[in-house]
């Protein structure tokens, strides 16, 4: 099975090694048939604390690292 790729936005850098990503996704409303958008937010893997809150990054689906971190950054988006 592939690893699963988010794109989304670092929300929080407090912890040392980490970061807390908000990945967004829309989907359609099944009775208006408006989009809406819906977010949730993971903790990945940031070795060397490169990225700040702001940053569009990219992440990739990893093995357990923590309790809460199962996600590692693989890059920055532009």
């Amino acid at each position: 099975m592939p690893k699963r790729i988010f794109q989304g936005v670092v929300v929080g850098d407090k912890g040392d090694k980490t970061v807390v990503v908000r990945v967004e996704r829309r989907l359609m409303h099944p009775i208006y048939r408006k989009f809406i958008r819906r977010s949730k937010k993971f903790h990945a893997h940031d070795e060397g604390n490169a990225h700040k809150v702001g940053d569009v990054v990219r992440i990739q689906e990893c093995r357990p690292i923590s309790k809460l971190k199962h996600w590692v950054v693989v890059a920055a988006s532009a």
